[in-house]
């Protein structure tokens, strides 16, 4: 099951990282940088988080299986949403009320700031080898 999440937050992690280069590169392009927030925290808490709590699961052995789960559904639930919520803050696309917006921001922010609280316990579960000792 680590496996598993090690590999599905590495996926995840190359597809924000795809979605902020290309936005850098319209912002480049565009001369506009309106999209530079949400541009940078695509690429932390989407594609660096994501790729470091992947490697990490791929390198060591956490005792706390659901821990785990719950830390990666969290982490992808917020990076998603934070980004999502920052377009919809900033951006204003779409007519979305304002409130809807800031709750969506809100909401997956803290999400993500749980994901990031559950990463710490983890990283204190891990299994005893020889190689960590």
């Amino acid at each position: 099951m680590q496996d598993k999440w090690s590999l599905r937050l590495i996926r995840i992690a190359a597809i924000f990282g795809l979605i902020g280069t290309v936005l850098g590169s319209h912002m480049a392009g565009n001369g506009s940088y309106a999209f530079r927030p949400i541009h940078a925290h695509i690429l932390l808490v989407g594609w660096l988080s994501m790729f470091a709590w992947g490697v990490f699961y791929k390198i060591y052995r956490v005792r706390a299986k659901k821990i785990l789960t719950l830390q990666g559904w969290t982490g992808i639930i917020g990076s998603i949403g934070l980004t999502t919520g920052m377009w919809l803050q900033f951006m204003k696309p779409f007519n979305i009320n304002e409130t809807v917006a800031l709750i969506f921001y809100i909401v997956g922010g803290t999400v993500l700031l749980i994901s990031f609280a559950l990463f710490v316990v983890v990283t204190m579960m891990v299994e005893k080898t020889q190689a960590n000792r």
